[in-house]
């Protein structure tokens, strides 16, 4: 410490001192506000219980796969009765009665379609690239009380019409809760309510006075039955994940005379809207046929398996997936008694 001639001089030099300690202590602070902090990363170990391989093959039984190609195994048989009191099951050319009334307002069916099958997606046999003219479909007219509702409250768009992967995707898939209501878009007839097991899962099909049909796939439950006339918005089943789905949502499809069109041709979903009040049918809107049937040359079947954990039941699993602890059962080529070895894999798709 240096030497001072005066207490005056020990005062000022402990205050040179004080000051030169605080400006020091403030320079350190303000480095501290435009320090970089490096982010604290918290490890999360991969959830390795679903191993997804494809397998270099079509899945032949799924109603998916069959829904493009169809040939009927038998003769078509002309009857003269409606709709609702057909033997289902049976295929079948139909002279439906001329109206039906619906509301308090006569709804004319006689332009569905002839052929009335309520087990395959496509009997048509209709190649629609072959159109040669232009098909006007009004899609809803509230004049004569025919109305349209969106298929769901909600309608956040997951994957579009189009190829896929392995193989070709024709319908939109809109997000859901399992639970949720699916409603019907269109006045129409019930004409498929069905197990796809492979596929769409529970799947219900409806015929609509306007030429159109609409697919609804992965349902947890289908409640309306075949030959029931229902209106737009009513509801026709829950939304769920069953058949070949990796989570809950809905598989709308809009097809023409068994052919699918992009629902996305129709509908503005994010905007939750048709995107007008009619619209117009062309070959132009099948050419991508000849895509999808080159991709389908060389596709396969996605499979799913599940790790055996500590606790697992087969019918735990079972549910987790949304298929039959049975399904389980006859894919491993076990019973549904079998003890469950912890670490073994078990196809459940």
């Amino acid at each position: 410490m240096p030497k001072f001639k005066s207490p005056l001089s020990v005062v000022l030099f402990l205050l040179c001192m004080l000051c030169l300690a605080q400006g020091a202590t403030a320079q350190k602070k303000a480095k501290d506000l435009f320090k970089v902090k490096s982010p604290k990363i918290q490890y999360v170990r991969p959830d390795t219980t679903i191993l997804i391989e494809y397998e270099e093959f079509d899945d032949e039984n799924s109603d998916a796969g069959k829904s493009i190609n169809f040939s009927p195994k038998k003769e078509l048989s002309i009857v003269s009765e409606d709709t609702t009191e057909l033997d289902l099951g049976e295929q079948h050319i139909v002279e439906v009665s001329d109206e039906v009334l619906i509301d308090s307002t006569w709804i004319r069916i006689a332009g569905y379609y002839a052929i009335w099958d309520t087990r395959n997606i496509n009997p048509y046999r209709m190649d629609a690239r072959q159109l040669k003219d232009t098909v006007d479909v009004q899609l809803y007219d509230p004049r004569s009380n025919r109305n349209y509702k969106m298929p769901l409250e909600k309608t956040p768009v997951t994957s579009h019409f189009g190829h896929r992967g392995y193989r070709w995707h024709y319908g939109t898939d809109i997000d859901l809760d399992t639970g949720d209501s699916i409603y019907a878009a269109f006045d129409g007839v019930i004409r498929i309510n069905k197990w796809d097991g492979s596929g769409y899962g529970n799947y219900i099909v409806v015929r609509h006075y306007n030429g159109l049909e609409t697919l609804y796939g992965h349902m947890s439950k289908a409640i309306a039955k075949p030959g029931q006339f229902v209106k737009a918005g009513e509801m026709i089943g829950l939304g769920g994940s069953t058949g070949r789905s990796s989570g809950p949502h809905l598989h709308y499809e809009v097809r023409y005379q068994g052919n699918p069109i992009d629902p996305e041709h129709i509908y503005d979903f994010p905007d939750y809207l048709l995107k007008g009040q009619s619209f117009q049918i062309t070959s132009a809107l099948f050419n991508y046929y000849n895509k999808s049937k080159k991709t389908s040359s060389n596709s396969g079947r996605r499979s799913y398996y599940h790790t055996i954990r500590k606790g697992d039941t087969l019918s735990g699993i079972a549910k987790k997936y949304g298929v039959t602890a049975s399904q389980i059962a006859k894919l491993n080529g076990m019973s549904t008694r079998s003890t469950l070895r912890v670490g073994k894999r078990l196809r459940v798709r």
